[in-house]
């Protein structure tokens, strides 16, 4: 457990942001609020007396050492990361901590890959980037599934939402991708990204009870095609998502996520379904929850505590399963989501 170790939260106020700073103090860790809007950081204070309160912005590297002043660790949870991530993990080599984000954006966890592996590596720092529901959740359960591989010829990851209540970071986040790739889809296939400007195929995936046939939109590319080839040798990786759930997403006037339990988290559930194929032998990894909002915040801090207590080998930028023990870690989040994983 966090045993009063202390992790700066960047973005604390946001909506993933006070999912994860009710996660660590739960687990005994004591967080720093931190971002760049002080009154929303002081709200956050007075509904959580005695954590301390550090305005920063990413413009200014002054501000930000001084919001990881102290701490063991920093987990970012502040959109567009496009914008974010690369000075708070520039703060975080400069104070010799971890850093971990729950970043979604393909195109920001490709620049962190790019930009950051040789510096973190030679600076002993392990840079942990997509610790979150995609990204995160999906490299993990391939992982598991691969077993003792490292190569595959396809995997397939399908996230079966009851539906999709995004934030307002969601949106500005998925508006940031777009423009980067100037409206193209991303596919990965024959071991590399790949840009479309055709329109992605509707498809019917089988996936495990309850939720049985049901109509994905297919190569509706997430995080995964980053954090997957990261550190296994796989010529496809696909991902789908309900219909129903890529509608919420798309439409315009889909309201956010509303809070229905104590905990904060929306009514929300989903089922990840992982298939890997190789040479014809198919292995299969499932996850079961609740709000993919609220379940980024354990997968954010059992990476925070496995990195600070020497559970992880992880040195420079890593992926979740790379990190990791994929099926133990997944076993640690039991209270939080159900797996059923190959053996």
């Amino acid at each position: 457990m966090g045993a009063g170790q202390v992790v700066t939260v960047f973005g604390a106020y946001g909506h993933t942001g006070r999912f994860v700073v009710a996660e660590l103090l739960e687990r005994g860790f004591v967080p720093v609020l931190a971002g760049r809007d002080e009154g929303r950081l002081r709200a956050l204070a007075d509904s959580r007396p005695g954590l301390g309160v550090r305005p920063a912005t990413v413009d200014d590297p002054v501000s930000l050492d001084r919001a990881l002043a102290g701490a063991d660790a920093v987990v970012n949870c502040a959109g567009p990361f496009a914008t974010t991530a690369g000075p708070v993990v520039e703060a975080a080599l400069r104070a010799g901590i971890p850093y971990v984000d729950v970043a979604a954006e393909i195109e920001a966890n490709l620049d962190t890959f790019a930009h950051f592996a040789e510096r973190a590596a030679a600076a002993g720092v392990p840079v942990v980037p997509a610790m979150a529901f995609f990204g995160g959740l999906g490299d993990l359960l391939v992982t598991a599934a691969m077993g003792d591989r490292t190569e595959a010829d396809e995997v397939h990851v399908a996230y079966g939402l009851s539906g999709w209540h995004p934030t307002a970071g969601t949106r500005t986040a998925g508006a940031v991708s777009r423009e980067r790739r100037d409206g193209r889809r991303v596919v990965f296939e024959g071991g590399r990204l790949q840009h479309r400007d055709d329109a992605p195929p509707t498809l019917e995936w089988t996936f495990p009870e309850p939720l049985g046939v049901r109509s994905v939109i297919g190569e509706f590319t997430m995080a995964d095609v980053v954090t997957v080839p990261s550190h296994l040798a796989v010529a496809e990786v696909r991902t789908y998502m309900t219909v129903e759930a890529a509608r919420d997403l798309a439409a315009p006037d889909t309201p956010a996520p509303a809070a229905v339990d104590e905990r904060g988290r929306s009514d929300q559930t989903f089922l990840v379904d992982v298939v890997v194929r190789s040479g014809g032998e198919e292995r299969r990894a499932v996850a079961r929850g609740r709000d993919i909002y609220a379940v980024s915040a354990p997968l954010a801090v059992e990476a925070l505590d496995r990195l600070l207590t020497g559970r992880s080998g992880a040195l420079g930028v890593t992926s979740a399963g790379a990190a990791f023990d994929a099926p133990a870690f997944l076993r640690a989040l039991s209270p939080h989501l159900s797996v059923e994983l190959p053996g």
